[in-house]
């Protein structure tokens, strides 16, 4: 499962995700949604990490401020089917 962060300051890297992850376990891979027009951060990101940490980040993670801005941080939902022909 992933954790899902919101409120992530456009400017925020993986590497800044990062250094805030790894204090609480093995970071298995950070993906930053980008704007398919301008390239730049969508605001939000995913963190693959251990099962046995995510709830332990997440609760001392989940309104921390990175970058000036108050993160809200909460395990991400599965992935819905975008299925247009079931319209």
């Amino acid at each position: 499962m992933s954790i899902y962060i919101s409120n992530l300051s456009f400017k925020a890297t993986a590497t800044d995700i990062n250094n805030v992850f790894s204090d609480y376990g093995t970071i298995k891979g950070i993906h930053i949604p980008q704007d398919r027009e301008t390239g730049r951060s969508r605001g939000f990101a995913f963190v693959e990490m251990e099962r046995a940490k995510e709830d332990s980040a997440i609760k001392a993670l989940n309104g921390i401020e990175l970058m000036e801005r108050a993160l809200t941080v909460n395990k991400a939902r599965p992935k819905v089917s975008r299925d247009l022909n079931n319209r």
